[in-house]
């Protein structure tokens, strides 16, 4: 097994590996003549050398399962959350909900991909939105993990294979580490959700919508968000 599987494995990922089979029965096995094309061997496999999670050390495992396997990794509440790059569909919903924040929003601001939120006063604590809107100075800034006091809107597109409660955790997350306004859109449903006004560790309002009505982002954003073209999921698939 690599390095990589075993991170991977270890910490909740599945990756798969070619089936060689069960491992020869060494006491059968010398029962059965050479000629068969098996011979005994003294050589063992250790096991790879990886780190352990502890406190104050799970950005690093992060940090490494991410550079092995490709996967996006985040750390809610203390545990490793693995997810694929973003699908067709989910990355359609993604890149129509970014152009027209960045086409309508104040010149300050601009919406951000792959950028992380650190929980505040945690060492491990990050996630990583599917859409973030910050200051356009994230542009020049060393960090790789902006301070959610900054963030203006974090947006989650709901996958396919997503769970209510993962759903409700991360939401919380969100209003725990004081991010101003949540935008969860559900392509399974057609369905779409902003959440603001973050206080004791959930958010106080909750605008509920569907997909063909307008998302009324909240200051200093204050724009209107077009949801009748979103791809959602199960839709025909274009010809090929």
């Amino acid at each position: 097994m690599s390095e990589a599987h075993a991170y991977a494995w270890q910490y909740g990922g599945g990756v798969a590996e070619r089936d060689t089979g069960p491992p020869p029965d060494p006491a059968r096995a010398a029962e059965e003549p050479e000629s068969q094309g098996w011979r005994p061997s003294t050589m063992s496999v250790q096991p790879p050398l990886r780190p352990r999670p502890r406190p104050g050390n799970l950005r690093e495992v992060a940090e490494k399962i991410e550079a092995a396997t490709g996967l996006r990794v985040q750390i809610v509440g203390g545990s490793l959350v693995m997810s694929p790059t973003p699908r067709g569909k989910h990355a359609g919903v993604i890149r129509r909900l970014r152009r027209q924040i960045d086409t309508a929003a104040p010149e300050r601001l601009a919406a951000y991909e792959v950028s992380s939120i650190a929980m505040p006063g945690d060492l491990d604590d990050y996630v990583t939105p599917d859409l973030v809107v910050l200051p356009q100075d994230w542009d020049d800034d060393d960090d790789w993990l902006a301070d959610p006091h900054d963030v203006e809107l974090a947006v989650e597109v709901i996958s396919r294979s997503e769970k209510a409660r993962d759903i409700s955790q991360k939401n919380d997350w969100y209003a725990v580490a004081g991010v101003r306004a949540l935008l969860v859109v559900d392509p399974r449903h057609g369905t779409w959700a902003l959440h603001t006004r973050p206080s004791n560790g959930s958010y106080q309002d909750t605008l509920p919508g569907k997909y063909g009505e307008e998302i009324p982002l909240p200051d200093p954003l204050a724009l209107s968000v077009a949801t009748g073209d979103l791809p959602r999921y199960g839709d025909s698939a274009r010809p090929r």
